[in-house]
């Protein structure tokens, strides 16, 4: 368990992710200082906005963290907004790197998610750390150029970087997709529609990636280095739908819905967790039943609390 003086600041401490890893962090012994956006609520947690340069700075300085998550970020691919994608994950991220450097905090490290959909996932191999990087949206493109510019403080900060690629449990919401799936199994809906439900990613439960970044936090080899955080395993969008089906007993016909089909979408995004298991050792197993039990328990008491 870590020292209780040590200080982790979270940002994004209100969202999906930030929800668990605080949580988590907590559990583990560490003191948690999140950063929320405003109108968000999260225990014991600061509003600030990310673009604000004064106000970043004062909650760094409050805050006096050895280590920093860097959460706060527009994660949804398919968001609408280019422009705010770029001031919140590029600048945002700038404005507090910026900050931590001139506080002269955050030097036990500092953890940068990135995305696994910063690789070009055009072949059938799994994926490492030095394979083409090909983004293929906006959303992928700014977090890449994030990984670039936080080279430029290579120098004064501890970096590390993480490229998750998908997950999902209890908490995620819609518009993501495994989420509208449990939903529809929960309502026993008899028909939901969809994209390509053949092509395959590569996912963890959400807590098994909030353990792994707890550890990264630990591991003293980490700072300097990208790591991929996944599975190794390949698994069909249909295949989601198929164990929901064992899990339920339901059955609900699919109906491919052209507007959901991306164009040029790869088939197959699968990594290579090799690197991130000989830092930390073997991530923390959660099967994906498991995930999806889980995430339809929630639905279903959320479906009929009154």
């Amino acid at each position: 368990m870590a020292s209780r003086t040590e200080r982790v600041l979270v940002t994004g401490a209100g969202g999906f992710t930030g929800r668990h890893l605080c949580a988590h962090l907590r559990a583990q012994g560490y003191q948690v200082c999140g950063l929320t956006e405003r109108g968000v609520d999260a225990p014991a947690a600061t509003a600030v906005d990310l673009l604000d340069a004064e106000g970043m700075a004062a909650a760094v300085r409050a805050a006096a963290p050895d280590h920093v998550v860097h959460l706060a970020a527009i994660a949804f691919p398919g968001h609408r907004d280019a422009a705010a994608v770029y001031r919140v994950n590029v600048i945002g991220t700038l404005t507090l790197l910026e900050a931590l450097a001139r506080e002269g905090h955050g030097r036990r490290g500092v953890l940068l998610p990135s995305t696994g959909t910063v690789y070009a996932g055009t072949g059938a191999d799994t994926l490492a750390e030095e394979a083409a990087l090909a983004p293929a949206s906006h959303y992928a493109v700014s977090k890449l150029a994030l990984e670039q510019m936080a080279r430029l403080f290579a120098g004064v900060l501890p970096i590390v970087v993480v490229r998750p690629f998908n997950y999902t449990g209890p908490g995620q919401r819609e518009p993501y997709l495994v989420p509208k799936i449990v939903r529809h199994f929960a309502q026993r809906a008899d028909a939901i529609e969809l994209g390509n439900v053949d092509v395959v990613r590569d996912f963890l439960d959400v807590r098994t990636v909030v353990d792994a970044y707890a550890r990264l936090l630990a591991a003293p080899a980490a700072p300097g280095q990208t790591f991929n955080v996944c599975s190794g395993r390949g698994i069909a969008i249909r295949e989601i739908v198929g164990t929901l089906e064992a899990v339920t007993g339901h059955r609900m016909a699919i109906r491919v819905n052209p507007q959901f089909v991306r164009p040029g979408e790869a088939r197959r995004i699968v990594g290579s967790p090799a690197r991130l298991v000989g830092a930390i050792g073997e991530l923390l197993p959660i099967p994906l039943a498991t995930t999806l039990a889980d995430m339809l328990r929630e639905a279903e008491s959320s479906r009929y609390a009154t």
